[in-house]
């Protein structure tokens, strides 16, 4: 597919002119301390491994099954009328069974659990693309924060400059007191700006520190975005293909098909082979019979095939079947719906992502024209063509097109980042967090395989622990820039 590049440069070249310090962080850097330490992935990860477990516990329903009883009797009351009437047995039993069939219900059942588990995985895609969206939009918004608080701050320190010579000229006659107030009021307003920038900041600021678990410091210029489209057609193709969302919805609407197939098993016959063994003591305590003593212990065995046939259920199966069939139903529109948002979704995005990208073109012109626009006010102030209140619209002007074109760049990759994530192509394995800074990827299928088959009765994980990191002992943030 072709790659859309046009105005990207626009996004990605000096993207809101910040001072620097030495340290940076980077957004790959961001999205890489997200992947492993953000804890609603790891949730996500550990749901996943519990739903893996399904697959071996349906699977224990065909296998052998070997159950031993032991039971120790004591005879308080004897009936008087027998001889041998013991006075206190102890039994033990060991009893096989191997299911020969159980009507389809173990082998559907496995089927389903199977196909909830790629369904899993596909969930697990979409809760790390919907991370990483969140952790651009955050990081954008940090940027985008910044530079409105630097702006704010350079016109506060423009219109004090400008009150201060609006004064001055008031003292030698040169203007009114009309004149001072209006530079007044136009500094009071940028100061109330300022303090609501500097609240946006730290807002800004705590929505990183949620997703990222860190302080931003001195966040970089994000790189361009790889793989967009160059038409909402080509982005709807790849989303319905690859989107995680869709992806789960069609598996779980496969795996509701294995639970009508399952339901149904009810009322089908089950053949099972069984084989046990019990012993019996009495411990001495049998009496005997015309002065012969009598056998104080047992042993029994028996082997033979089971076959149980249901006749009657009161309707239960019935029931479970068609429930089964209207979950399934439910299922295929809720696979319909989720290929409606997606369509929804990647049209609104790229018709953001366009949108934005031509107002960066349209808000760069504006900044051009208010700045060049502020120089010839204030030339033309000085030989009395221009008021003072023409020079503050002159300054208002330019402070607001530069927000406007700092906004839209944030704009402009948060709804490209978007419309890759809903193609689903912006997850850690696209975005290339498989290096140093990450190392090996979490593998879904690592934990599946090493519990798929296993049969042991008493295997069990380490007491969960938590893998995320806590951000109660990093300092609450300001809305400060760095000079």
């Amino acid at each position: 597919m072709a790659i859309a590049r046009g105005g990207w440069l626009l996004i990605t070249c000096a993207c809101l002119a910040l001072p620097r310090q030495a340290s940076a962080d980077t957004l790959k850097e961001a999205l890489a301390q997200a992947y492993e330490t953000n804890p609603t992935l790891e949730a996500a990860r550990a749901q996943l491994r519990a739903t893996d477990e399904n697959v071996p516990i349906q699977r224990a329903d065909g296998l052998p099954s070997l159950n031993a009883s032991g039971q120790y009797t004591e005879y308080v009351v004897q009936a008087t009328s027998s001889f041998i009437n013991p006075e206190r047995a102890a039994q033990a039993g060991l009893e096989l069974s191997v299911p020969l069939y159980s009507g389809g219900r173990v082998r559907n059942g496995i089927n389903a659990a199977e196909t909830r588990v790629l369904a899993g995985r596909a969930n697990l895609r979409a809760t790390e693309s919907s991370v990483f969206s969140q952790v651009v939009a955050a990081y954008m918004d940090v940027i985008l924060q910044e530079a409105i608080v630097g702006l704010s701050s350079n016109n506060v320190d423009v219109l004090q400059v400008n009150l201060q010579a609006t004064s001055d000229r008031f003292e030698i006659g040169d203007l009114t007191r009309t004149d001072v107030a209006q530079s007044q009021a136009r500094l009071a307003q940028a100061e109330s700006s300022l303090r609501s920038a500097k609240a946006n900041l730290t807002e800004a600021r705590e929505r990183y520190i949620r997703l990222v678990g860190e302080m931003p410091t001195d966040l970089q210029a994000p790189p361009p975005l790889p793989g967009l489209p160059e038409t909402p057609d080509d982005a709807v193709i790849v989303a319905l293909e690859n989107n995680p969302d869709m992806i789960a919805a069609r598996r779980e609407a496969k795996a509701a098909g294995y639970d009508i197939e399952v339901a149904g098993a009810g009322r089908l016959p089950t053949v099972s082979l069984f084989a046990n063994g019990n012993y019996n003591n009495y411990l001495g305590t049998l009496g005997s019979i015309s002065g012969s003593p009598a056998d104080q212990a047992q042993t029994s065995s028996q082997a033979g095939v089971r076959v149980q046939m249901p006749l009657f259920q009161g309707g239960a199966v019935s029931a479970r079947q068609r429930q089964a069939q209207a979950n399934a139903s439910a299922a295929l529109e809720r696979a319909i719906g989720t290929e409606r948002e997606i369509i929804a979704t990647v049209r609104a995005a790229y018709s953001s992502w366009q949108a934005a990208n031509e107002i960066i073109r349209s808000s760069q012109a504006a900044v051009d024209a208010a700045d060049l626009s502020l120089e010839g006010v204030r030339a033309e102030n000085t030989v009395g063509n221009r008021t003072i209140l023409d020079i503050l619209n002159a300054q208002q002007e330019l402070l607001s097109a530069q927000v406007d074109l700092v906004t839209a760049r944030r704009n402009a990759y948060v709804a490209g980042f978007t419309l890759l994530a809903a193609m689903g192509r912006a997850e850690a394995r696209d975005l290339g967090l498989e290096d140093e800074i990450v190392g090996p990827l979490y593998d879904p299928t690592e934990y599946y395989d090493r519990v798929r088959g296993n049969l042991w009765d008493w295997s069990r994980n380490p007491d969960p622990v938590a893998e995320s990191t806590r951000t109660v002992d990093i300092p609450a943030p300001d809305g400060e820039i760095s000079e």
